[in-house]
This record gives structure tokens, sequence and C-alpha cells, in this order.
């Protein structure tokens, strides 16, 4: 009876050619475009750095590790040790390494050193999209999210928590002084003259906690007094008499009323304020999944392709403020104002609203939160004149038109960070400092943007 025959699989067969890398990859794999867009961007900034430098042995080549980091963040890994890992056992990646493997070390410098370099980045790859017809600015959408911060929220504490936890070391730090005089001089009657100049382990830790307390209390302090002063700045700056009863001429008989001390007091921060100690930029958010400790993410989405088209990171828990800044980036990286922009009710505001019109932007920005399943009743007949501009947005999203365009915000933006969060898997930053977190961020969107031209948008470039 004939024996099945199976395929060899000897791993010390000698190859009689030396391999092809080009036949590792099918013609349409991901790599390969990653490969032939980063080919095509202009990357002066991050290679003219290294060719200045002569000295020392010829590095791996930035523009091999940029596509190896760009392939990295649209496969979901973030880990530069797993980076390094993949440029050995997947064979995308040691097809874009030319199969190099750089360490860990050096894909994690890579990645810092040129974190200034992403934003540039991004909108080259933008303009791709632009090209391929992807981006056309008919309706875009407004919306943030939470990305959690590389630090843990426990390890964060309360301006009221640092000044009793100040007292309480100073005590135990005292004590513990006394203590070890009093020891001192039971062992120099026993042992005679002793050095007794070591300080003790548990002191040093309590000092060294202490002066992290302090330091963050410092800086909460600061931001206190930075925001007060900014206050006054826009209110028009203290009154004249507060300073002349600042300096005794207070209308009681002459005794000083205590103006500046009081507004000192003022700029004192509350006993919630909080800092963490791994990253004092970030702060603790309010998401779906509870509290934690995060930076909040804005973008402005296109409605056709979804493709971001500006966006930016803060560490403020709300989104008000940033309409403005968030459209005139949108205008500054496409070159086209927006025709309809939708947003949910935290960036509403009065001023903004009339602004958009004023820049032939058509608004349509939730004024109130609305109940699940909640049907609102359309109205009929003309405006009211008494109607304020708040109850005229209401009013105007309301209307059957209003509630349709309103309602295409949901599905042209929060799939976007639905695809990053589940399908990139980036849901949390792996730098820390609101500088290299938004250096982080530009990256994933490019990379995102890097995705949908990938799956949509090739054949179009393939044609121009």
């Amino acid at each position: 009876m004939p024996r099945k025959k199976f395929r060899g699989h000897h791993h010390d067969q000698m190859l009689l050619l030396p391999p092809d890398l080009n036949e590792w990859l099918p013609e349409n794999h991901l790599a390969r475009f990653i490969s032939d867009v980063v080919d095509g961007l202009d990357t002066s900034a991050i290679t003219e750095p290294y060719e200045r430098e002569l000295r020392g042995y010829p590095p791996y080549h930035p523009v091999m590790l940029l596509k190896v980091l760009i392939s990295a963040y649209c496969s979901g890994i973030f880990s530069s040790r797993k980076i390094a890992a993949a440029c050995v056992d997947v064979v995308a990646f040691r097809w874009l390494s030319a199969n190099q493997c750089p360490d860990f070390r050096t894909i994690s410098d890579f990645r810092k050193r040129h974190l200034h370099v992403f934003k540039e980045l991004f909108l080259q790859v933008l303009k791709i999209a632009q090209n391929a017809g992807m981006v056309k600015m008919g309706h875009v959408a407004l919306d943030g999210t939470k990305i959690r911060a590389n630090a843990s929220k426990h390890k964060a504490m309360s301006y009221g928590r640092m000044k009793q936890a100040e007292q309480r070391l100073r005590q135990e730090i005292a004590e513990m002084v006394r203590e070890a005089e009093r020891t001192d001089r039971r062992e120099d009657a026993m042992y005679g003259d002793a050095r007794g100049d070591e300080l003790p382990e548990e002191l040093a830790r309590r000092q060294s906690r202490l002066a992290k307390i302090q330091e963050a209390m410092a800086a909460l302090e600061a931001e206190a007094k930075a925001r007060v002063e900014a206050e006054q700045r826009q209110s028009g700056g203290p009154d004249d008499d507060d300073d002349k009863r600042d300096d005794g001429e207070g209308p009681s008989g002459g005794q000083p009323c205590h103006g500046r001390k009081e507004r000192a007091v003022k700029a004192l921060p509350k006993d919630k304020a909080q800092r963490n100690f791994t990253d004092p930029e970030s702060r603790i958010m309010p998401s779906k999944d509870g509290f934690v400790q995060a930076y909040n993410v804005q973008s402005v989405v296109d409605e056709t392709y979804q493709i971001i088209v500006a966006t930016e990171v803060n560490n403020s828990p709300n989104d008000a403020g940033v309409l403005r800044r968030l459209v005139e980036m949108t205008e500054q990286n496409t070159g086209q104002v927006p025709m309809k922009l939708s947003a949910d009710a935290g960036y509403y505001a009065q001023d903004d609203v009339t602004w958009l019109e004023e820049r032939g932007v058509d608004p349509y920005i939730a004024t109130g939160r609305q109940k699940h399943g909640e049907v609102p009743v359309c109205p009929r007949g003309r405006i009211p004149k008494s109607y304020t501009p708040k109850q005229r947005m209401a009013r105007k999203l309301m209307t059957k038109r209003g509630r349709a365009v309103y309602a295409k915000r949901k599905v042209i933006v929060e799939p976007v960070y639905g695809h990053i969060k589940a399908c990139m898997g980036f849901t949390r930053f792996s730098l820390r400092g609101l500088t290299k977190v938004r250096g982080e961020w530009c990256l994933v969107a490019m990379c995102h943007n890097l995705l949908k031209v990938f799956r949509y948008g090739w054949p179009r470039l393939a044609t121009l």
C-alpha cells in the first residue's frame, strides 16, 4: 500500500540561490503600501540630523526605521520591545527592515527624537488623501475622546491630601531626627566617640516623598496663581481702591484692608485639585470606563471617508473653548473652509456659533442633552423674533433637515475613535508629558489616515 507523501520541511536545507525579499509579500500588502508612501514623503527633517553627523559607526537608515514604526502603529504594536521582536518574527517587518533587526532602544530613541516631525508627516499624508479625492469638506464633525495616560490614577494626590501628608511627614521626620539624636547620645555614653552621621533609610525615603509632595504643591499653586492673574487681566485688573487700601488708606479709620492678601488666598488651588506624580501634565477625567488618568483628544473628521483633517491633544477634562482653534487648524491644513460642522453640546458657545456663521460655516451644534429614545417635535412656522441665538440653534436641530444633518455626526467622527481604539488597539499613550503625547497622537492620526487611503484610495492614487 503506497504511503502518503508530505512536503519537506528540513531546517538545514541549503538555498541554492540567495532569497529575494520581494517574494516574501504579495503585491497588495500593507507593508508595500507604507513603503511606497514613505518613499514619497519629504523626510528631510528626519534624515538631515543623521547626515550632518559623520562620526561613529553607520546607523540604521532613518527612513527604514520610520517605515517600521508606522507599520507597527498601523498593526497595533506600540511597545518598542514588541516592535523589535516583530522585526525578527514577522515577515512584513523583516521585509520593511530589509532583514535588519534594530533593537528596542534604537526604536524607542528614534520615536522620541522625532516626535516633533510627526505633525508635518500627518499633514503630508492628509495631502495625499486630498489628492485621492477622499476629502470633500462638505460636512465635518468635531468630537473628543479620552485616551489613557501612561500613568495610574492611584499615583495622583489632591492638594488637600498633599497639605495633610506634608504636615504628617514633617512630624514623622522631626520625630525620627529626635530619636536619632537620643540614640546617638546613648551610644556615645556606651561606646564612646562614634560617627553617627549616616542618614537612616526611612528618613531618606520620607524626605524624598516630602520633596515630591512639596514640588507638586508648588506646581498647583503656580497654576492657580496664573489662572487668577488671567482672570484679572480679562476683567481689567484689580481695582485701584484695593491698592490704596493695601497702602494703609482704608476707609475704616485709616486701618489697612488686606486686599492683596485676600487675592493671594484666592490664588491658592482648591483642595480637590489633583496632580499625578508619574505624569504631572495628565489629568483625572470622566470617561465611559469611569474616572481615568488621561488626556483629551480632539479631532475634526471629514464625512466622505472619515479622514482626520485636524487634531490636537489637551489636558482639559471638558471640550469647551477648542472649536475655533480646531476650525482654524482645519482651514490651514486643507486650504478649505467646511460647509457644515456638527458637534455635541460640549462645544456650544454663542460667540463660537456667530463666529462660524461669519466664516460661512453652517453650524449644527447641540445646545443640551437629549434623552435616549426621545423624538423632538418638528417645529412649524417662522422663527419667533424673541428667540435667543441658543433657542434658534435648538429649533434648527429640531427640524427635519437639522435632525438629518446632526444624526450624521455620530457616524462621521465616533467610528474614527472606535477604529483607533478597537481595531488599531491604541487605548493608552506610551509616552508621558503633553508635548510627547501630542507627537505620538499625530503619529496615530497619520496611521489612521494611511489605513483609510490604503483601503479606499490606493487605486485612485495609482491613476494619478
